[in-house]
């Protein structure tokens, strides 16, 4: 399989700096759109949009957005990022996703989390101290969807369901992958269930997430699943310009706007000075920052370490201008994307014939 690039966005609605003005959620989704067609055409392999129920976030339905979007790509996977399996109904979501499926010719994929941003638990009439639960119980809802049709299955928190019939269904099985923040225990979960793991790094050192990527191997060697046949993919903030300057000075004020506005507690934004701002973009930090070769030298160090199928970049957090977002996007793909897909071939290839070299010896 060759590596994945993709891009993730929130759909956040934020000041703009200068203007102290937000976007509208109409301009928002439709530029949203807009960058999913750049994406398709620029040859990037997946765009995915989150899911939050604020008033500084547009996006609250992803299958919706997703699907305005398959109406106007032809090849880009669409998934959510992610989707809030915990304050959601399962039932509802494999139903809107394998429309999704359908419509757009089998490139829906659904990333399953806990959701790290809570208004969506009140607001459905859940309670936030069964907070893992509720996601344990519908992550095996989701799954026993996929597999069957009828379906009886019992719960405790949702209502059981006795030969339910569960429609439209998908021309092939639903990819759902499992979101993980940095909590030991959705890793052993996701190993165990032999799921495909989506890893959040979202600052500090890369590196100190290693241990996280090693766990869900191991488990899910333990569980009796081939770890080389489970996909890993690391999630991360960035932005690319021509130079490291350029990407820098364009997406620092809307990502330091970003994340005082719309953090997950509101009225309690952090502060991303520039100082921060950069130590983050260094070969040792967690963000993507920079010009083209730069984008490229962190992926294959963290490819060095993570050995991963696919990276994901949330591109422009903090509603960095549509124009150079087009121009991020069409860099990624044309100047990223093939130098990444042909350097990992390569590492790949090599490890694959050492041991035969071994073996004629």
């Amino acid at each position: 399989m060759a590596f994945e690039l993709g891009i993730y966005h929130f759909g956040e609605l934020t000041p703009n700096p200068t203007t102290q003005q937000p976007p509208t959620p109409g301009v928002r989704l439709r530029e949203l759109v807009e960058q999913a067609r750049a994406a398709d055409e620029a040859g990037l392999d997946v765009f995915a949009v989150g899911e939050h129920h604020r008033t500084d976030f547009a996006v609250s339905s992803p299958a919706v957005v997703l699907a305005a979007m398959a109406e106007h790509t032809r090849a880009i996977r669409l998934s959510s990022a992610v989707t809030v399996l915990s304050s959601d109904d399962p039932v509802r979501v494999f139903q809107q996703f394998a429309t999704l499926d359908l419509l757009s010719g089998g490139r829906a994929e659904i990333i399953a989390g806990r959701g790290s941003y809570v208004e969506s638990f009140p607001l459905f009439g859940y309670d936030l101290n069964d907070y893992a639960h509720l996601f344990a119980e519908k992550l095996d809802l989701l799954l026993r969807l996929r597999e069957e049709n009828p379906i009886t299955w019992q719960g405790s928190l949702r209502s059981s369901l006795t030969e339910g019939d569960i429609t439209p269904r998908p021309e092939r099985e639903l990819p759902v992958w499992v979101a993980v923040g940095g909590t030991p225990a959705s890793v052993v979960r996701a190993g165990r269930l032999g799921l495909p793991l989506s890893l959040a790094i979202i600052g500090g050192s890369y590196r100190q997430f290693a241990p996280f990527v090693e766990l869900y191997r191991a488990t899910a060697a333990e569980a009796g699943h081939d770890p080389a046949k489970l996909k890993v993919s690391i999630n991360s903030p960035g932005f690319v310009a021509p130079t490291h300057r350029e990407a820098i000075e364009v997406s620092h004020p809307y990502f330091q706007a970003g994340w005082m506005a719309n953090h997950h507690q509101r009225g309690q934004g952090v502060p991303m000075p520039k100082m921060a701002y950069e130590a983050q973009s260094t070969p040792a930090g967690a963000f993507f920052l920079g010009s083209p070769q730069e984008i490229i030298d962190k992926i294959m160090a963290q490819y060095e370490l993570f050995q991963h199928d696919r990276m994901m970049i949330q591109l422009g957090f903090g509603d960095v201008p549509q124009k150079e977002m087009m121009q991020a996007i069409e860099l990624l793909g044309s100047e990223v994307a093939p130098v990444v897909r042909r350097e990992i071939a390569a590492l790949k290839s090599t490890r694959s014939l050492a041991p035969a070299v071994e073996v004629t010896r």
